[in-house]
Formats: C-alpha cells, sequence, structure tokens
C-alpha cells in the first residue's frame, strides 16, 4: 500500500485514481442497475440537464460551473472534486449558504482552486446543522460557508470565461445590498464595485476603468454572480468585434 500523504490528523481520502476505477466499473453497469446508477436518477431533471453540457471535456469539468449549478437549481448535493492525487467530497448545501469538507478546506481546496475538477455528482446524504435528524448531520467543525470558497474559486480557478448564464451582449451592476465584509476583495476590485454601484457597466467599460485583462473582469463578474451580488441587463451589442478581435476572442465569449 501506497505511504499516505495526508497532513497528520487529516480522514482518509480516496486517491483520484480508486475513485476513477470505480467510476469506471459503474459505467459498465445497466442503467438502472445498483444504488449508484439509481441515486444518480434522483438529482432533478434540470440539474442534470445542466450538468450534462459540462461532460466529455478533454480537461475535465471544471468545478466553478458545476457549483453555480448547483446553487441555481437549489438542490442538495455531494461534489466529488479532484484535488491532486485525492478526491475531496464537498456537500452543497445552497439554501443556508453552507458547505461540508471533511478535510481541511485551506489545505485541499483553496491551496489547489486552479486544478479543482469535478469527477461525479449525486444527492446529498448529509444534512445541515438543525435539520431534524441527527444522525445526518456531520461533525459541526466541517460545515463552512459557501460565499469564500466561490469568490476564491472564482478569482484563482481554472475558469476564464463568463458562466453561461451572465455572457453574451449585457451590462452589469452590483445589487444594492451587497456585502462583501467577509470576503477578501482587493484595491483594484473595490474600486470596480464601486463604480457598478452607480451605473451599469459592460466587460470594455470595466476593462477601460480598471486597466484589468478580460479575462480578469469575467473573474469578478462570476465571482459577484455567485455571491447574489450581481445585476444583468440584456442589451443590444455594444462591443465592436474588431475589440474583441484585439483581445483574440469571440463576441460569444463576452
Amino acid at each position: 500500500m501506497d505511504e499516505s500523504t495526508l497532513p497528520l490528523g487529516e480522514p482518509e481520502l480516496m486517491r483520484a485514481s480508486a475513485f476513477q476505477r470505480y467510476l469506471d466499473e459503474l459505467d459498465k453497469l445497466p442503467p438502472l442497475a445498483g444504488t449508484d446508477r439509481s441515486r444518480l436518477a434522483s438529482l432533478s431533471p434540470s440539474l442534470l440537464a445542466d450538468l450534462e453540457r459540462f461532460e466529455h471535456r478533454a480537461n475535465g469539468t471544471e468545478a466553478l460551473e458545476v457549483l453555480a449549478a448547483c446553487l441555481r437549481h437549489a438542490q442538495q448535493v455531494v461534489v466529488h472534486l479532484q484535488a491532486g492525487g485525492v478526491v475531496v467530497p464537498v456537500t452543497v448545501f445552497p439554501h443556508q449558504r453552507l458547505y461540508h469538507c471533511p478535510a481541511d478546506p485551506q489545505v485541499y481546496l483553496m491551496q489547489r482552486l486552479a486544478l479543482l475538477r469535478v469527477m461525479r455528482v449525486e444527492p446529498a446524504i448529509l444534512q445541515p446543522p438543525g435539520h431534524d435528524e441527527p444522525r445526518l448531520i456531520g461533525a459541526y467543525d466541517h460545515y463552512h460557508p459557501i460565499g469564500p470558497l466561490l469568490w476564491m474559486l472564482a478569482l484563482h480557478g481554472s475558469r476564464t470565461e463568463l458562466l453561461p448564464e451572465i455572457a453574451g451582449s449585457a451590462c452589469y451592476r452590483t445589487t444594492p445590498g451587497l456585502d462583501l465584509r467577509s470576503l477578501p476583495v482587493d484595491g483594484v476590485h473595490r474600486a470596480v464595485i464601486r463604480r457598478m454601484r452607480d451605473q451599469p457597466m459592460s466587460v470594455r467599460d470595466i476593462v477601460d476603468i480598471s486597466g484589468l485583462r478580460p479575462e480578469a473582469v469575467a473573474r469578478l463578474l462570476n465571482a459577484l454572480y455567485l455571491q447574489s451580488g450581481l445585476i444583468v441587463s440584456r442589451t443590444s451589442p455594444r462591443i465592436s468585434d474588431s475589440w474583441l478581435a484585439g483581445l483574440g476572442l469571440r463576441r460569444r465569449d463576452w
């Protein structure tokens, strides 16, 4: 047996290679055979349709888009994230804006944001604190606010494009009640957010006033959207194709 590389005191997480073998075995089963296959069927049809958009990518499924879909559909799920050589199960509770992680998020999530890939999504078994079935509640110190994770994942994860829900010809402004006090907001982002409180802005507007690259603007807008802090106004096209071409982008990316 390979020597564990987990820090002392951390739970024994499944290795990614072993988990992939498990998934490969599931794929060989008939559609309704076995509890794991049938449990997948209990995801809402709308969430399943969303998740199917992200499958079969050469570089794997991005964590940000899957977490965004789970929040949008308000369904409690466990997302099995490949974080380096291990798999970390993250249970999402949209209504409570919490997540459960049995390992230290600072070590296994926050330090590996650009490497996180989704291996499997299934309905949650664990329940949030306060549930009427105590046996289904995990250790209380394993529950965390999901806002900081989403913020950091949007800014430093692998995704550099706008999420589909906010992409296209649009202007953006921040919601009046947006509260970012618990989040690590740097000076440049804070200045952009202040401007967006006063007037709607396109991606190009934000690039022009901030000096940020379009990819960095997309990250910031994704982060604000996942904090329920973004108002999206659909507009007629405002950005010239020549401007986009100069940035090596296509209109549908922005």
